[in-house]
């Protein structure tokens, strides 16, 4: 009886496998392994689909799988590749306006019938391992509505099949069986246009735009289309950094953590790109189906369809250039004309000493020196009533003024004023040279700070300074709770700190001058990525800037956050 026994549960378990249970499968994240791919190699439920270029399935591929890009023969014109994107050049749109969009359903229903797809087959899609083009194809069958419990892809992709010493061949299989798979309505919930991610752009707390490129894209020294640089608001997430070293996905917890860093929740709409919506097809699956967020829609688009579009869309290069304000705009925005309409929303912070102040400052300047942050850093009750007295609204944008730019002074200000939890703070990158020289007036009699006695008056009021203080701007070992990544101290003087091996993390180098030029003028976002990476910063990490010179660690911080760092902070010596 027991024998009989053993003999039945062999057999269901081995029913299991053969029938393919999609629902079993779906919890691991629609991903399969190589063993069980191995183990259900030749099963007739099971498709097999190679979504890598046409030159790498022909040089050798999973035995059995059919190749969704161009045949050999098919594959260059006039001596040129033709599977620049893996099968998506394939089974796309070529009469689209934009690259690599969807082709039309009645096409992609009979591109899918041909290669053998059938509602009741699992299909499993591959390419070379940590790649984009198997995510591509996923994308398409999960827009067309093909069942997501019989759609997976392969884990670690061919790298992995290969390292377990599976088989491999050049053989091309024959011609499947034509497939009965319908395209009943697309799923239009999972896809967004230049205006949804335009408005999503302009609303980054609802929303984050998770972009799949990499650092040479994002910043701006790769030129890959007739402007550089990346959507704004975009958060740099490069496909490979959803992947392990050995190619397979890393765990939905790894990724949440990544998410978190990053200030991405599953209580925003989330919009991946990238350049033409291939990279940003990884990011799109890991994160829905990997690490199980819902509001997930892919923008195919992506920068070929918003750099496109007639309305000149802005493109940055640094993550937050409202950090950096200059002349023009601050004559306009923290000048009388918008004050006499009653449209104050700036406050003017002149951190040089008074006696240059009184030589001549720009108008409804107020003048707080640098000394002033300096002393009272890290003491908010303090500083807010100083601030207060001063006429600095904290629900305003505070510009900073200096003698040049992102100087020391200016970078401690910035600093000082972000801990209190100001609700906007930004630094003038000009100097009062270049305000003159573009006719703008400076006045030598201090703005005058009381109490208004008309509408609209231009005097500055005295104001209650309370706002809710920014947490780990200001770096507090002792309240510091631990982190799922590393701390790293960044020594931003010429040398390091006499106490530098008592920090006990890792300490790497970065001269503060070296990230800005002699004016003050911070340098492009391309040249401050290659310093910071030769200097071994990682980005997904907590940083904390350091100097014995404070405002040096301050151009620092200021500097990271222009960068879009996600975790930085500034400690006092």
């Amino acid at each position: 009886m027991l024998k009989n026994l053993k003999t039945w549960v062999v057999a269901i378990a081995t029913v299991s496998v053969a029938s393919v249970s999609g629902v079993a499968l779906a919890k691991s994240g629609n991903v399969v392994s190589a063993q069980w791919l191995s183990d259900n190699l030749g099963n007739p439920d099971v498709l097999l689909l190679d979504a890598s270029p046409t030159t790498l399935y022909v040089a050798d591929h999973i035995p059995g799988a059919q190749s969704v890009s161009f045949r050999p023969d098919e594959n260059t014109s006039l001596g040129v590749n033709l599977s620049y994107g893996g099968g998506v050049d394939y089974f796309t749109d070529t009469n689209a306006e934009v690259p690599f969009q969807e082709l039309p359903p009645e096409q992609i229903e009979a591109l899918f019938q041909r290669w053998g797809v059938s509602p009741d087959r699992t299909v499993v899609v591959y390419d070379q391992g940590a790649s984009m083009f198997a995510t591509r194809l996923f994308y398409s069958f999960y827009y067309h509505g093909y069942p997501t419990d019989k759609l997976f892809i392969l884990d670690g992709g061919l790298s992995k099949w290969k390292a377990l010493g599976l088989p491999v061949t050049q053989d091309v299989p024959p011609e499947p069986k034509p497939g009965t798979f319908k395209v009943d309505a697309v799923k239009t919930d999972a896809k967004a246009s230049v205006s949804e991610v335009l408005a999503a752009s302009g609303d980054p707390k609802r929303n984050a735009l998770v972009e799949g490129l990499g650092p040479d894209w994002h910043f701006g020294e790769a030129l890959n289309y007739d402007r550089n640089g990346h959507i704004p608001h975009a958060k740099m997430m490069p496909y490979g950094t959803f992947y392990n070293d050995d190619k397979t996905f890393k765990s939905p917890e790894e990724l949440r953590k990544l998410l978190g860093l990053l200030d991405i929740s599953d209580e925003q709409t989330i919009y991946t790109h990238c350049g033409g919506g291939i990279a940003g097809s990884v990011p799109f699956f890991a994160i829905k189906f990997m690490a199980g967020y819902d509001n997930v829609k892919h923008f195919p688009e992506s920068q070929l369809g918003w750099l496109r579009d007639d309305r000149q869309l802005p493109f940055w290069t640094y993550d937050a250039p409202y950090l950096l304000r200059d002349s023009q705009w601050l004559n306009w925005w923290g000048g009388q004309r918008t004050r006499t309409l009653g449209s104050i929303h700036t406050s003017i912070v002149d951190v040089r000493s008074e006696q240059d102040y009184l030589e001549g400052h720009i108008p409804f300047a107020l003048n707080i020196p640098a000394q002033t942050f300096g002393t009272h850093l890290g003491q908010p009750t303090k500083l807010a009533t100083l601030l207060g007295q001063a006429g600095v609204n904290p629900a305003h944008e505070a510009v900073i003024v200096s003698d040049k730019g992102l100087d020391k002074n200016a970078a401690l200000a910035f600093v000082a004023l972000e801990a209190q939890g100001q609700r906007k703070v930004s630094i003038l990158t000009d100097d009062l040279n270049t305000w003159a020289n573009l006719g703008f007036v400076l006045k030598e009699e201090p703005t005058v700070v009381g109490k208004p006695t008309v509408r609209h008056d231009l005097v500055i009021p005295v104001v209650d300074y309370q706002a809710q203080a920014r947490k780990h701007v200001l770096f507090d070992s002792e309240s510091t709770t631990p982190s799922d990544f590393p701390r790293v101290y960044i020594a931003s003087g010429d040398s390091l700190p006499s106490n530098a091996k008592a920090l006990g993390s890792t300490l790497v180098h970065v001269p503060y001058h070296s990230l800005v030029d002699e004016n003050g003028i911070p340098k492009a976002a391309q040249d401050i990525w290659k310093t910071l990476e030769k200097a071994g910063v990682p980005r997904f990490a907590e940083l904390i800037t350091v100097s014995e010179d404070t405002g040096e660690a301050a151009v620092n911080y200021t500097i990271l956050k222009l960068m879009g760092y996600p975790s930085v902070s500034l400690k006092t010596l």
